[in-house]
């Protein structure tokens, strides 16, 4: 039996995933978090650091870790890469002008080797605010169809509404439920 096999049979037992959530300030991650475990979204304030919520959800166990996005925060996201299965992107679908940043950003982490073999969640966030580009253009905006080193999927939400949210963690679960947790 190899180590593979072994650590997907003790992660079986454990049906336990880390998640990391990353995007640009001001993108909505702390709002997604917040509203996913049913807490008060009204007032929010930047994350000047990380917040980790530990959700249940479906027969998981989320570890579900939220680091700011602040230009100076950037450079530490690297701390939380490590045992990372799924990575959940969020982007403010109304911030034009950043989305060449964002896009910027997305790549570097998608280079990184502690992060091959995750899944990626694009939550195209703010979807319920005026101006705001449809999934379709943040996926081409974000070069999304370039990707062939991970899995993948874009979907539209809205943090404040909870639109749609259940939907991308499901879709997230799903995809990685099927590479860790495979029948022997």
């Amino acid at each position: 039996m190899g180590l593979l096999t072994i650590l997907r049979k003790m992660k079986q037992k454990e049906r336990e995933i880390r998640l990391l959530m990353l995007g640009l300030d001001n993108a909505g991650k702390t709002t997604i978090l917040k509203k996913f475990n049913g807490e008060d979204v009204s007032t929010i304030s930047p994350t000047l650091g990380f917040n980790i919520k530990t959700l249940e959800h479906r027969g998981y166990k989320l570890n579900i870790w939220d680091v700011g996005g602040q230009k100076s925060l950037r450079s530490y996201w690297k701390n939380y890469f490590e045992s990372t299965e799924g990575l959940v992107w969020v982007v403010d679908s109304t911030d034009t002008m950043r989305l060449e940043d964002c896009r910027l950003e997305l790549s570097k982490l998608l280079q990184e080797e502690r992060l091959t073999g995750a899944t990626l969640l694009v939550f195209a966030n703010k979807q319920d605010l005026p101006g705001s580009l449809s999934k379709e253009e943040i996926q081409k905006a974000l070069n999304l169809d370039d990707i062939k080193s991970h899995h993948w999927c874009i979907i539209s939400c809205s943090a404040v509404t909870g639109h749609n949210l259940l939907e991308g963690v499901d879709w997230l679960l799903d995809d990685i439920a099927a590479r860790i947790y495979t029948a022997f």
